[in-house]
């Protein structure tokens, strides 16, 4: 006896998931959820394309924040402050050649709490006009920001800010004691405000329980508009961070947030991030059929590996699907 398809599901855009509902997509069989989120990515993301996304750490390790994961803040003993902050045109030889090598995004973080206004503030300004003028979006990671800094940037022509919750509001105080929940919202209601897209997920693997997860992805799902870009990572863990002990995700609970994260937020561009490198070609291509429509491309993710450029054609071609190439407005 055979059981009957699955009916499709309509593609639903709301913001009304409440935690319950979404912990109950993360507990459906893995084969069931697939079906789901495929049934939304492909109606959402016709053509089937994946945006190609390069990350440099313009400012590497000394952060004031305590981050039990990052290898980049000074409360831990892992981190790696020493680098030189990097110049506006060492940068933008990078991002030139994150193009030539198909990159469509160009991402650039600075280990801060908060923007440094003066002339570490100019020179990220510089940096992202040099980027949109390779035709590139240019996303920067910062930390907090102000108005006045937001709307600095637009003018500047940001495609998109990053800042990350990170983990559930339940779970926050035991990764981070030095930002509030609240205040990692306040920031991205000023990018919003400013007219600059958001980029927002979290992290998974620090010791959060399943309702955690869900309730991480009901934070973002209740935001109206949804993020337009939204990373899942698992942890890596670091040596030297209070996380290091924390065993390896399974990259199929990596795989099912991919896939309840596209069925929450059809539009948004989720992105298979952090935690990739330790991933099969089979597990990676498991994200990409959950509704992972962008990757991180390069050997470097700001601090930590990632899979190199070569090995990222390989899997896209194995995948048979297509990187997105549409130039990007100025």
């Amino acid at each position: 006896m055979t059981s009957s398809p699955l009916p499709l599901p309509e593609l639903q855009v709301r913001s009304d998931w409440t935690t319950a509902e979404i912990q109950a997509l993360l507990e459906l069989p893995l084969m069931d959820l697939l079906w789901r989120a495929q049934a939304v990515h492909r109606q959402a993301n016709p053509g089937y394309r994946v945006q190609l996304a390069s990350l440099l750490s313009v400012k590497t390790g000394g952060c004031e924040e305590d981050c039990a994961y990052c290898p980049q803040s000074m409360h831990n003993s892992s981190d790696v402050a020493g680098r030189p902050e990097l110049e506006v045109e060492p940068v933008l030889a990078r991002a030139r050649a994150a193009k030539e090598a198909g990159a469509h995004r160009f991402c650039m973080g600075w280990a801060w709490r908060d923007i440094r206004d003066g002339a570490p503030f100019e020179a990220m300004l510089s940096m992202v006009r040099g980027v949109r003028e390779l035709g590139m979006e240019a996303c920067v990671t910062a930390g907090m920001l102000t108005d006045g800094q937001a709307e600095r940037l637009a003018a500047a022509g940001l495609t998109s800010y990053n800042h990350n919750l990170d983990t559930s509001p339940e779970h926050y105080d035991r990764i981070i004691t030095t930002r509030t929940f609240q205040e990692r919202l306040e920031t991205l209601q000023r990018v919003r405000k400013a007219g600059i897209s958001m980029c927002c997920g979290g992290i998974i693997g620090m010791g959060e329980t399943l309702t955690d997860r869900a309730s991480l992805l009901q934070v973002l799902a209740a935001m109206n508009p949804h993020p337009e870009s939204v990373p899942i990572n698992a942890l890596v863990a670091v040596e030297g961070t209070p996380l290091e002990e924390q065993p390896e995700v399974d990259p199929l609970e990596l795989v099912r947030m991919v896939a309840v994260a596209r069925i929450l937020m059809p539009h948004s561009r989720v992105r298979l991030s952090a935690g990739r490198e330790t991933m099969s070609q089979e597990a990676q291509v498991l994200a990409l059929l959950a509704g992972a429509d962008s990757i991180f491309y390069g050997d470097t993710l700001l601090t930590t590996g990632n899979p190199d450029v070569a090995a990222d054609q390989e899997l896209l071609a194995a995948a048979g699907v297509t990187p997105w190439q549409e130039a990007v407005p100025a």
